[in-house]
Formats: C-alpha cells, structure tokens, sequence
C-alpha cells in the first residue's frame, strides 16, 4: 500500500482536532498541525523517503517521536495512537470542528450538555431551539449555526481532489506504470492536465505493444481499493483515496486525437468539433477525418493546425475566446515560473511559520529568487501570534541588519495586515510607512453580505499604505467557500488606487480562480503570484500559483514579481 503525503497529512490534523476538544497541552496540539503542514509541503512523497531511510527529522516541526509516527502510518496504513483517541470520544465529535463557530471547546460543551455526538445531531438540536438555551449561545447564534451546517454540507457533497494531491497520486501511478517496458506513451489527460484546482477523476492514456499486460499490470497497482469496470483496453476503478482512475490503451496513431478528446474541457471540445464540421470534418477520440480519409490523429498539433489554429495549451482550454484567439494568431505568452524574480508572501517562525527568518532566505536565494517578502501576520491573528507596531519595529531592523550581509539576495520588509471589519488596517500609519510591501488581508468576520465586504475592502485601499489584496476571495478548498465579494469593483478599485491583487499559491487556497485571472488582466490590474509560505518547502510551489495564471490568459507583463525590485518599489509608492 503506498500512503500519500495527504493522507499523513489528514492523520495528524484529525489527531490535532481529538486533542483539542479533549483539552490537551495546546503545545502538543500544534506540534500535530505543524508537522501535518510539513508532511504536506515534503519535496517528495513521505512513502519513498521511508523507504530510503531519509531523516525525516531534518524537516521543521518532526522530531523522532513524530519521525516514528510518520514511519508507523507508511509502512501499515494507520496509527496506533489515532485508533486509541478515536475511541476516547465519540467519532463524529471531531467532524463539528470544522463547522466556523464550533471550536474545540464548544464541541465538547454541546456534547456534555444535549450529548451532540455528530453533525446531524447539531443540526437537530439548532432546529429544535436547544442550542439558544445554552450558556453562550443565541437565538442568532443558533440561526448561523444552521447556515454554517448548509454551506458546509454543500461544500462536502462536491468534494473534489485538491490538484496538489491528485498530483501525488498521478505521479506514482504513472511510475508504477511505467515499470511495464511494453508502455510506449502514457498521459494523464482530464482535468488533471488543464490544471484545475480540483480534479474529479484521473484519465490514464496509453500507448503499448500489449493491451493486455498493461490491464493486467494497472489492476495490480496497490492503492486499487474497488474495480468497477475491466475490459481488454479500458477500465474504471476507484483508489484508497476515493479518486476514481479512468485507464484507456489507445492506438498510436490516435494518440494526440484521444489526448485532446480526453483533456477536455467539454465545452472546447464541443466547440472544435463545431469548427471542424464548418469546415467538412468529424472530430472524435480515433482522430480528425474528412469522409473516411484521417487527416490528422497521432498530435494534437497537427489537428489545431487543419483547423487554422495556432495550438491552444491545455490550461486555456476552456472556451473562453481561446479559440477565436488561436484564429487570429493572438493567444498570450503565458506567463512561465522561469520568469519570477521574487516572492512577495512569506511567514517565518517568529508567527506560525516553520522556519527562521535566515532559513527562508537561504532557501528562497537557492530558488534563483532575487527577493523575498517577510510579511509576518499583524496583531489580529492572535492565534499566529501577529505583531504589533513594536514587534514589527524589532523584525524591521533585524531585516536591514540582515541585508547588510548579503549580496544579490534582498529581504523585503513587509507585514500582512489585516483589514478590520471597518475597512482600518490592523496598525498605524507611522509603523506601515517603514516598510517595504503590505500584504492586506482579511481573516475574521467572513459572512458580511457582498455589499458591506466589498465596501469594507476598497475601505481598506484608501489607505495609502495598501498595496497587495491576498488571497482575495478567503475561500478554503473542499472547507470554507469564498466569502462574498464582487471582485470587478474591488478590481476596478484597486487599479484606480494603485493597489494589486495576489494568486495565492497555498495548495489549500489556489486563490485567485483562472477567470478572475482573466477578468483581472481585462480590466488592466497586475497580480502578484506569491506563496504564503510557512516553511522553506512551501517556496517551491509558485509553479502552482504560475498555473492559475496561466487559465487566466496572463503573460510576464500582468504579474508584479517579474519585475526586479527598483522597478517594482516604484510601484509601491502610491501618489
């Protein structure tokens, strides 16, 4: 059985949440969650480097006790410990948690006091009016409970695989395919490939010398938890994780005509296949024929190119004018990862990053960066332990102290700041003026009708000191949906005022969506494609953030951090 780094990951965040409620020692709490957002930002899976007996304690926040944990879930599937706390409180106890409002505390209030034991039962007791009752609770309260329950009922039942995770899994099924020397070609096509930030399914494409072999080897694979359909080139089966995995063996010379067909998205497809009978031809998965003659199957170049097409990359496939503009020669050069110079977004061990302020530049100038933002979370987010005006003054001067050391590598002095439910920023003016970048977020307050959030977050671009919105929508994949917000006039706000917006490449945010990219790049504002980083490895996924990027139609030009600092800095001081 080979465990993903997601799964470690949801182990140790579930052992985190049973501690919680059980009033545990909020150290230990927070070792489990620390080392769950190590394991989920490892360079490669946790499985292969138990195996080749690395030390996994050279990474921040796993130290030997966790080292073993992580080696006990690898090599049998689960944890002891886990099993032991799951039968210390009722199973579903745990699950409320993730209901905004239902901390650890007051999971364990409604459990002692109407033995709440899951989300039906806190559903029924709202509905019922027992909740209000209680010490703490209200009439109100009780009421948001219910929207809470809905919205996250909604968001559980189109649960998705992040793209981050069904990467992992891609990965090692394509390795473990390619154990078969009878494979000559092997892709994996749907949604996967257009590099959504979720994916429903994987679509495995091959080309082989045996069919059957490769039926025979892909039914082998060891994460295969259920087979749903087997025939002699196609099958259907659904892993451990609940990814179902589509596999189709192809000819060769209908290879690029099945990868096309197979990437989607629907909607592209459709309109091809319209473009392609204007013109007197039939477009399927076997290849692009006119009569009975095929004129074009084994690349999908070739049947953009008998279309007039220039070649349409799979992140733009989802007709949005992709293919009026390959009509016209005038898709974009999209923007490459190559091609950014710095890092805007990044948190260090001083609030709740992993690593110190040294480590992240070090690791961010092995990168080829040429600068990296400190932007450390403001006094708000008490529970990341934000700074206030002093402490900031403190971190200010050990960035300059440590700048003078270097050569090539800047530090940025920056904050992330949250915008107040009044539109304020989370410090003064006097302080904010000292530094290099604001990243302006915001982290409380979320259920604001649209009017009143859009209106408290062009509130907070007044301020001259406003220069980068972050993770511009809140939302939190497959856990929290996006708050309301109309993002052109917060857009339209922003270019007005001199201000950016950020692509936000926490595998857990992916915020901004690829439209929004593109509605972004029509209106004429420049994004910021940042990490957020919390730890030396999460400064490897920019590629993720480059991704979104790239669905959204934007080239060099649209994206802030592909300037050098000198440029950049002029950007930043607003008139």
């Amino acid at each position: 059985m080979t465990v993903q780094n997601a799964d470690v990951a949801n182990i140790f965040e579930h052992i985190a949440d049973i501690l919680a409620i059980e009033n545990a020692n909020p150290f230990r709490i927070r070792a489990y969650r620390n080392a769950a957002r190590t394991v989920s930002s490892l360079p490669k899976p946790v499985s292969e480097m138990v195996s080749q007996h690395l030390d996994l304690t050279e990474y921040p926040g796993i130290g030997k006790d966790l080292a073993g944990k992580i080696e006990e879930i690898v090599k049998t599937g689960e944890l002891q410990l886990l099993s032991k706390l799951e039968k210390e409180i009722p199973q579903g106890l745990a699950r409320l948690v993730e209901i905004p409002g239902i901390g650890p505390k007051k999971a364990k209030y409604l459990y002692k006091k109407l033995n709440i034991q899951s989300l039906d039962d806190l559903e029924r007791a709202a509905r019922q009016g027992k909740i209000s009752t209680l010490k703490g609770f209200t009439e109100k309260g009780e009421s948001k409970i219910l929207k809470e329950i809905d919205s996250f009922k909604q968001t559980d039942q189109s649960k998705r695989t992040k793209w981050v995770d069904a990467h992992e899994i891609a990965l090692s099924l394509v390795k473990y395919m390619r154990e078969l020397p009878d494979i000559d070609q092997i892709e994996v096509a749907g949604s996967y490939r257009r590099k959504k930030v979720t994916v429903g399914d994987l679509d495995l494409l091959v080309t082989c010398s045996s069919p059957q072999k490769v039926m025979d080897h892909f039914k082998a694979f060891d994460e295969i938890r259920e087979v749903r359909a087997m025939g002699p080139t196609k099958a259907t089966v659904v892993l451990k994780s609940n990814l179902q995995v589509d596999i189709r063996v192809v000819k060769k010379e209908s290879f690029g005509a099945a990868l096309l067909y197979f990437t989607g998205s629907k909607a592209h497809n459709i309109h091809l296949r319209k473009l392609a009978m204007e013109r007197g031809y039939k477009i399927n998965e076997y290849g692009m024929f006119k009569n009975q003659s095929m004129l074009a199957s084994a690349l999908e170049e070739d049947i953009y190119k008998k279309l007039g097409l220039s070649y349409i990359g799979p992140e733009l496939r989802e007709d949005m004018g992709e293919i009026e503009a390959a009509q016209k020669k005038q898709l974009p050069k999209l923007i490459e990862t190559k091609f950014l110079r710095g890092d805007l977004h990044a948190h260090t061990d001083l609030t709740d990053g992993q690593n110190s302020l040294e480590e992240m530049a070090m690791e961010a100038k092995r990168l080829g960066l040429e600068y990296l933002a400190i932007t450390e979370h403001s006094k708000r987010v008490a529970v990341a332990r934000g700074l206030d005006a002093k402490l900031l003054e403190r971190l200010i001067k050990k960035i300059d102290k440590f700048n003078e050391t270097q050569n090539g590598f800047l530090l940025l002095k920056g904050i992330e700041v949250d915008i107040l439910s009044d539109g304020k920023l989370d410090l003064p003016d006097s302080i904010l003026q000292m530094l290099d970048v604001r990243v302006c977020s915001v982290h409380y307050n979320l259920n604001l009708s649209m009017e009143k959030m859009t209106e408290r977050i062009i509130r907070a671009m007044d301020n001259p000191y406003f220069n980068i919105l972050a993770h511009p929508t809140g939302r939190l994949i497959n856990k929290r949906p996006a708050y309301a917000v109309d993002l052109e006039k917060v857009m339209l706000a922003a270019k007005a005022r001199g201000c950016f917006l950020e692509i936000n490449c926490q595998p857990h945010r992916m915020d901004l969506e690829g439209e929004h990219c593109k509605m972004a790049k029509e209106i004429g504002v420049k994004l910021a494609i940042s990490t957020d980083s919390h730890s030396i490895n999460q400064l490897h996924s920019l590629e993720l953030g480059v991704a979104q990027a790239r669905r959204g139609w934007l080239e060099n030009s649209d994206i802030i951090n592909t300037m050098d600092w000198k440029t950049l800095q002029g950007y930043f001081k607003r008139n």
